[in-house]
């Protein structure tokens, strides 16, 4: 088990913003965890320590929004995001993360300035954006890329919107279908992860201690997604995929510069 004061002073805020964005809170957050704990830990290591933690979350939030869901985007997506996860381990040895965070990053600003620039120049500009019906090729490519780059940047979040947020789903439609996805991609990403050799005493021991945060930090999301009307709900999305967008894009180039 992880004993520095530093480490928990970094885990501890990381683990509560993945908490909230698990509640539905948006990917943006969670994409603040990772490098929080990397300011003490490896960013491998932090990654390993959080996915169990990830589990755990996606167990609460599965039990939180046990009675929404839409069957038809789980059985796009699902099969094609578990085909991802297993391009990701193939091919774990070779991939340049940096680049892969750069490329989601552009794709998902490339997404939002699209929603933008709808809103601007729409005929009438109070109308709302049609919802767009199921796409399922497009579907399976988004979730394809969703499981990849979840399982090689825990960058899996903005592909999987790309797709659903044009749906225009109910609120608690669209988390609780958003959870069933990545508790299923979470709990298959652990069988790589562990044949990789991240899933240690000492990783696992850490996440035991971080794990009672999980359901406060997860409720608190849940509770304040269920208060939100479609009208403030959907912006608020568009802000937190632009928001992870940016910070991917960071991530990115300043690695690719060092």
């Amino acid at each position: 088990m992880m004993t520095d004061p530093f480490f928990y002073a970094t885990a501890i805020p990381a683990v509560i913003l993945v908490g909230l964005s698990k509640g539905g809170f948006g990917g943006a957050m969670a994409l603040l965890g990772m490098p929080l704990m990397a300011l003490a830990i490896s960013p491998v290591q932090a990654a390993a320590i959080l996915l169990p933690i990830l589990v755990v979350m996606d167990m609460i939030t599965l039990w939180s929004w046990r009675s929404h869901k839409d069957i038809t985007t789980l059985r796009i997506m699902v099969p094609f995001a578990l085909i991802g996860v297993g391009i990701g381990w193939l091919t774990a040895a070779w991939v340049t993360v940096p680049i892969i965070r750069l490329i989601v990053g552009m794709l998902a600003l490339w997404f939002v300035w699209q929603y933008v620039m709808h809103k601007v120049f729409a005929a009438d500009k109070a109308e709302k954006p049609a919802p767009c019906g199921h796409r399922p090729a497009q579907g399976m490519f988004w979730a394809t890329f969703s499981g990849f780059t979840s399982f090689v940047a825990h960058a899996g979040g903005p592909p999987y919107q790309m797709y659903t947020l044009p749906l225009r789903q109910d609120p608690k439609t669209y988390t609780g279908t958003s959870v069933r996805y990545f508790a299923i991609v979470n709990a298959t990403k652990l069988v790589p992860y562990f044949a990789l050799g991240q899933l240690d005493y000492t990783n696992l021991s850490t996440s035991l201690v971080l794990a009672p945060l999980a359901p406060v930090a997860t409720l608190t999301g849940a509770l304040i997604v269920r208060r939100m009307k479609p009208d403030i709900f959907y912006p608020f999305m568009y802000v937190m995929v632009l928001l992870a967008a940016l910070k991917l894009i960071w991530d990115g180039v300043i690695h690719l510069l060092a």
